[in-house]
C-alpha cells in the first residue's frame, strides 16, 4: 500500500556553512540568500487562506488512487501521505510522471472530510493528505497530521498527557 522510493546515499558535502564571527554552523546552505521572515500580517493571511482552502476541501469530492488493497500512499518525513486528486487530469499527470501513463489506474471518489477523519485515523501513523502531487510547489496542497487539520487523536503536534508533542 505504500509507495516508496529508493533512498540516495548521504552527501558528503557540508549542508550549511559555519558564521565566521561565531563559529557556530549557520541553518542554510552556503550561498543561498536567506528568505527574510514573513510580517505577521503576511503570516495571518496566509492562514486564512489555508483555512478556506482546508474547508474547501473538506467539501470536495476527490480521487483517491488504489494499490495494495488500500489507498495510494508515500512516506516521506515520517508521514504516511495519502495521494488525492482533484480530477482525472491530474491523477493522469502524476501517472506520467511515474512512468505508469500507459496502464490503467483504479481510484475511489470520496470526500476530503472522509480522508481526513476517517482515512488519517486508520493509518495507525502520522499522515496527512497530499493533493494534486505531481502539479509542483505552486499548485500542489498538503495537509499535514497536525492540529485543526486532522482529528486532534491523529495530530503530532498536540500535546500529550505524558508530555511534549509527539
Amino acid at each position: 500500500m505504500t509507495e516508496r522510493r529508493a533512498a540516495e546515499p548521504p552527501s558528503t558535502a557540508p549542508l550549511a556553512a559555519a558564521d565566521e564571527r561565531t563559529g557556530e554552523q549557520a541553518d542554510h546552505a552556503p550561498g543561498v540568500p536567506v528568505p527574510e521572515a514573513p510580517s505577521p500580517a503576511e503570516v495571518a493571511e496566509r492562514r486564512r487562506e489555508f483555512t478556506a482552502l482546508l474547508e474547501a476541501f473538506r467539501d470536495t469530492a476527490v480521487l483517491v488512487p488504489l494499490r495494495d488493497d488500500g489507498w495510494l500512499t508515500a512516506d516521506f518525513g515520517g508521514v504516511r501521505w495519502i495521494l488525492a486528486f482533484s480530477d482525472e487530469s491530474a491523477l493522469a499527470r502524476y501517472a506520467v510522471a511515474r512512468g505508469e501513463g500507459h496502464q490503467e489506474w483504479t481510484y475511489r471518489t470520496v470526500l476530503g472530510h472522509r480522508l481526513l477523519d476517517v482515512a488519517v485515523p486508520e493509518a495507525g501513523v502520522p499522515c496527512g493528505v497530499a493533493l494534486d502531487a505531481a502539479d509542483g510547489t505552486e499548485h500542489a496542497v498538503l495537509f499535514p497530521p497536525v492540529t485543526g487539520v486532522v482529528p486532534d487523536a491523529c495530530a503530532v503536534d498536540r500535546p500529550h498527557a505524558s508530555g511534549p508533542a509527539r
